[in-house]
């Protein structure tokens, strides 16, 4: 039973490797990628989909980077004033003291019609240009309201300064084998009601010989803190209860140990989010972080940011 399901589990895994080649191919012959998406080191391909989603305009516009959002709104700036420019050349003499025919007078009235800027040197002065003037400026206010809204938007995102150690710890705590990351706030702020959550992804083969990925949550010492405002050790106990129970250090594989950290930002009034993946090589058998609270000549408690990532020897 095994030996079939194996046989039948390579059958369809070739399968999908050859409609992605077959499709992959497709698609480069008209110029287009498959969509992607990135979760820690891993990038998975999205077959079926296509790489915009157009009747999602406004995600869209949210993910791009900056320079390609600038680069979107001057692009797109631009072209409405062509189309305009094009619009008042239709009818000469529509445009007082524009050269009939100037292409270049045309774009620049647009573009002082559309910011509503009027120096006065040209203005129509026939119904046609009216309309298309009226038109143009009520364009222009939607326009400047949408593209406002955006860069609001991307200004307010919250995000959070959460510093994750470069690497786990696996160590004995009162005897018990504990999984430890650290994770400090880098803002000279507070996080109210922070929580924190880590889960183990790995890919399991079933009794039939099929492929999951599983998600299997790690029971933490501790998950919340009513303030985040310094450090944080983040403890996970492989007792037997643990997903992580009697497995060594080189049977850990494509494993992967997602962290993640959510509270109330106290400044900006909203909830903010962080997350820290670790893989198997980061994940270190035996080994201590280095103690980071020291206390100061002067009496004062400080915490040594430069050793954060150190072992103690």
């Amino acid at each position: 039973m095994t030996a079939v399901s194996t046989i039948l589990g390579c059958n369809q895994h070739l399968a999908v490797q050859e409609r992605y080649f077959l499709l992959t191919e497709k698609r480069r012959f008209r110029g287009l990628k498959y969509p992607s998406i990135k979760i820690g080191r891993s990038r998975y391909v999205k077959l079926g989909l296509g790489r915009f989603d157009w009747s999602d305009l406004y995600h869209l516009l949210l993910n791009l980077s900056w320079p390609r959002f600038l680069a979107f709104a001057s692009g797109f700036f631009v072209l409405v004033n062509v189309l305009f420019a094009l619009a008042y050349l239709v009818q000469d003499g529509g445009i007082e003291n524009a050269r009939n025919g100037s292409f270049t007078d045309a774009f620049f009235f647009s573009v002082e019609t559309i910011a509503t800027v009027g120096y006065g040197a040209m203005r129509p002065i026939t119904l046609f240009s009216h309309i298309v003037s009226t038109v143009e400026i009520l364009t222009g206010m939607l326009g400047f309201a949408m593209v406002t809204g955006l860069m609001f938007a991307r200004f307010s995102r919250p995000t959070a300064r959460v510093l994750f150690s470069r690497v786990a710890t696996i160590h004995s705590v009162n005897g018990i084998p504990t999984l430890i990351v650290r994770a400090a706030n880098r803002r000279h702020n507070l996080i109210l009601q922070a929580s924190v959550h880590a889960t183990l992804l790995r890919h399991e083969t079933t009794a039939e010989g099929q492929v999951f990925r599983r998600f299997r949550d790690l029971k933490l010492v501790r998950d919340s803190t009513p303030v985040f405002a310094l450090s944080l050790s983040v403890m996970h106990p492989i007792d037997k209860d643990s997903p992580l129970y009697g497995i060594e250090p080189e049977q850990l594989g494509d494993a992967t140990i997602i962290v993640t950290l959510s509270g109330f930002d106290e400044t900006s009034s909203q909830t903010v989010y962080a997350q820290k993946f670790y893989y198997a090589n980061d994940i270190h058998w035996g080994k201590r972080f280095a103690d980071i609270i020291i206390t100061l000549p002067d009496g004062q408690q400080a915490i040594d940011f430069t050793r954060f990532h150190d072992f103690a020897p």
